[in-house]
Parts: structure tokens; sequence; C-alpha cells
């Protein structure tokens, strides 16, 4: 029995330092990368600031990369296309204190994505806090940005500003995209709703990956029981900041303003039934195949119950029409806060 005590108590000693070293590990990362970050910026800053003064071109920056590169040999990133990279993260930062410090915080290939690829502060501002956030690796990166996901998220369909809390209202509206994308899904364009949802369960991982990093997964039609008599809700997750059961119901077709009526009777039941005391009201997301803008407005307007609509697509880009329906800057700036 001694040594069967001794035994876990090394174990549990050798866990809790293992842990220590993997944190230490990654604090070390995160120091080196913001060094890194910090050299680059100072390198782009001083390259600027020579050329507002001299009629330096491009020249002078290829000689300057092959400068550093015979001084420093066993360094890389002194090319003179990483060169001038930094150059334009100055000038692409230099006047926006608030992203400053936020460059620092991911790594120098994500933020080329994102300088190359977005097209004004507060899309980068969404893109640098989703990363950090979720350390989304070059190619996830590279997959929302090209899947629209800063102008998804934006545009949701949701009446949470009348029915959830207002400390967690924001962070509600970031959870619910106005667009997921399945391109991971071996589907026809004509499926059913059963097809559809055990897709999803062979794919789970990256079903939850599309539907957000917080999302966990509860169950499948589960079963919610009462007067004796079953009902069933397609998908139940979890989300882990918002610490709230999620009810998702799937339609393959066109959004109907009955599914309101539906949903509010389940998130009801959830929460008299299966909610914990300390969570917070359930959430539904009604995932049709598509939706007019409009007849949601007017379905969700009156219900007393925190739901989303959205729509799912298999491959799928934003309609251009929907481009100059985002948010004010002020609104999109007040969201941002809460990632």
């Amino acid at each position: 029995m001694t040594n069967e005590i001794k035994l876990a108590e090394y174990s549990a000693l050798l866990q809790d330092i293992k842990q220590r070293i993997h944190f230490a590990q990654y604090e070390a990362l995160k120091a080196v990368n913001k060094e890194l970050i910090g050299l680059y910026w100072d390198i782009g800053r001083m390259i600027v600031e020579r050329q507002q003064d001299k009629t330096w071109g491009k020249s002078v920056v290829e000689q300057l990369a092959k400068d550093l590169q015979t001084e420093f040999p066993g360094i890389k990133g002194f090319s003179g296309r990483n060169i001038w990279y930094m150059r334009n993260f100055y000038l692409c930062y230099m006047q926006n204190e608030k992203l400053q410090p936020l460059v620092a915080e991911i790594g120098w290939t994500h933020n080329l994505i994102i300088m190359e690829k977005c097209k004004d502060d507060l899309q980068r501002e969404f893109y640098i806090r989703m990363t950090r956030k979720f350390g989304w690796t070059k190619n996830v990166l590279i997959h929302q940005i090209e899947n629209q996901a800063y102008e998804k998220t934006l545009l949701g369909q949701t009446n949470f500003d009348k029915t959830l809390p207002e400390s967690v209202q924001n962070q509600a509206k970031l959870a619910v995209k106005d667009e997921y994308t399945f391109d991971f899904l071996e589907l026809g364009e004509e499926h059913s709703e059963r097809q559809l949802e055990k897709a999803l369960l062979s794919k789970v991982e990256q079903f939850l990956r599309e539907m957000g990093a917080l999302f966990t997964f509860v169950g499948s039609q589960y079963c919610l029981e009462v007067s004796g008599k079953e009902f069933f809700i397609d998908l139940l997750l979890y989300h882990r900041r918002l610490k709230c059961l999620v009810a998702l119901e799937l339609k393959v077709g066109e959004f109907q303003p009955e599914y309101v009526g539906k949903m509010q009777f389940y998130l009801s039941a959830l929460d008299d039934r299966v909610r914990l005391e300390d969570e917070n009201p359930s959430i539904g997301i009604i995932l049709c195949k598509s939706k007019d803008k409009t007849i949601v407005e007017y379905a969700l307007r009156d219900s007393s119950k925190p739901i989303g609509v959205a729509a799912y697509k298999i491959i799928s880009k934003l309609p251009e029409e929907l481009q100059g329906q985002l948010p004010a800057p002020a609104q999109i700036e007040k969201l941002l806060g809460e990632i």
C-alpha cells in the first residue's frame, strides 16, 4: 500500500512538473515571438524614416539584405523580400496604436497573411484577435479569410439584444455566423436533414471548428421528455465561454417562420429540465440551406428566447449585395472588444 501511495504521489508530481515545463516553453515561445515582431517593426521603421529623409529606393533594401545575410549567416528572415515586408508592416500599423501591441501576439507569417489579405484595420483586428484566441494555424487562418468569417460573423441574424443579459450579448453575437461553410462534407446538392446530420457527425471535429473553437459536442437527437412525450433536438452543443447549452436545428430548405416557435419550445424545456444553476440561458441556432433576411427579422422580432438563424453552404462566398450591410465601425469595434 505504501509503495502504491508513493507511486501515485510521484505520478502527480511528474504531471505537475510536465505541465509547468509546457507552460514555460509556451511562455518562452511567446517572448521570442514578441521580440522577433518587435525587431521586424524597428527595422521597418528605420527604413521608412530613412526613405523619408533621403531618395533611397529598392536598391538600398536589396543591398541591406545582402549585408545582413553576410553579417548574420545563421539567422533567417533577412531576405530582400522579407525586409520589404517589414517596411510595409510598419507602414500598415504605424498610425494604429490599438493594433500595434496585438500584432506581437501572433506569428510573423500570420501577420503577413492578415496584412496582405485584409482590406482595413477592423478586419485585420478581427483576424488578429481570433488567431491569438484560438491558435489558428496558417492554413486555418487562410481558410477563414477566404470563407469570409469576418463578414459572416458581423452579419449574423439574432435577437440576442432583447433576450440575453447584456454581459453576454456581444460574445453571443460573435458565436453565431450568418453563414457556415461545410466544404469538408461529401454531400451532393440534394440531401435530407438526416443525411446532413450524419455527415456532420462523421466530421465532428471539422464541424465544431467551423461553428467556432469554443463549442463542444453534447449529443445528437437529444431527447427531451415533456408530459410523457419525447422530442428530439437535432444537435446539442455547449459553448464554453458563454456557459450555455446551444440547440441546433438542421433544415435542408429555406427558413420558415414556424421554425422559431419550435425552437422556443426546445429552449424552454432545456432551461427548465437540463440547464444547471450556474449556466446562462440556452441559445438556439436554426441552420437552413437558405433564408430571406426580412422574413427572419419578422420571425425573430417578438421571440422571447435567444435564437439565431444562419444559412449553410457546402461551398460558399458571401453575396456581394451583403457587403454594404455590415455594421457601423463603432459597432464593430465594440464587438471586437469581446474577442
